[in-house]
């Protein structure tokens, strides 16, 4: 009996597995004082995704965002980066976290171009890419202001494009719009979702909000506390465009229902929002 496969079927099965962008196997936490932050965790989110990290405060989401950008490192298991170990080789990556923390005495133009200083880029070569990310963010008429004449908003919004002027390839969100209002923060919502299309991103965001979490999300990853771990991986129903009306969809609805349960059993019974 002949078991070989055809030729075509080889080609397929050698190409057939493609690493995830990010990967997390058998990953654990803990801090010397004795907190353990995450257990056993295993995670993958192949390119081009953009994935929630949703859960009540305590649950490891910002940590485990931190070891995706390599700021943390596991007590056990291991992070890959499409498959590898180093993500400097694998991924171009960009952070952006809960304040904007942008250089109170450079101008909104000097702040997005601090990463490009910092890799000795020349300004006759970084400015056409400064530019086009505080473009992309609508910051172009604002280059030459400081951060301490922008609303919360405008200022996070330097903070993101500080993040795309190295034309990252995987974008780590850390809470970035908690602090700000509901009108400013589904605005930046949708921004993020139009960039994350245009620029064929893959997103990794932190929040406690489940309707941020629906509306931005191809997928949730609903995390429990004590200690951290995964309790849900959720596919969201959505369309790829999203505007308001996606928000008061009755499917935007019944998912945000579903993850305010399963935040209720991760949080102990504690109702979340």
């Amino acid at each position: 009996m002949n078991f070989a496969l055809p030729i075509d079927d080889l080609r397929q099965a050698s190409t057939s597995f493609i690493a995830p962008m990010l990967m997390a196997r058998g990953v654990e936490k803990t801090y010397p004082n004795g907190t353990k932050a995450l257990e056993r965790l295993d995670l993958d989110i192949a390119r081009g995704e953009i994935v929630s990290l949703l859960g009540p405060s305590g649950c490891g989401k910002s940590t485990l965002l931190k070891m995706f950008a390599e700021l943390e490192q596991p007590s056990a298991g291991q992070v890959r980066w499409n498959g590898k170990s180093d993500i400097q080789a694998q991924c171009k990556m960009a952070m952006v976290f809960q304040e904007a923390t942008l250089m109170p005495w450079s101008n909104i133009e000097d702040n997005a171009r601090l990463p490009l200083d910092l890799q000795g880029m020349s300004k006759a070569k970084g400015n056409p890419k400064v530019h086009e990310a505080l473009k992309a963010v609508g910051l172009e008429n604002f280059t030459q202001a400081y951060p301490r004449e922008l609303s919360g908003g405008m200022q996070m919004r330097a903070s993101l494009a500080r993040a795309l002027v190295t034309e990252p390839d995987l974008l780590l969100m850390d809470e970035p719009f908690g602090a700000l209002d509901e009108f400013t923060r589904h605005k930046l919502d949708s921004d993020i979702r139009k960039l994350w299309s245009e620029r064929d991103l893959t997103v990794v965001f932190v929040t406690h909000s489940i309707y941020e979490a629906v509306y931005l999300s191809s997928r949730v990853i609903v995390m429990g506390t004590r200690p951290g771990r995964i309790v849900a991986d959720i596919e969201i129903d959505g369309p790829v465009k999203r505007d308001e009306s996606f928000r008061t969809s009755e499917s935007f609805i019944k998912q945000c229902s579903y993850l305010s349960q399963l935040l209720v059993q991760a949080s102990g019974g504690v109702d979340h929002e």
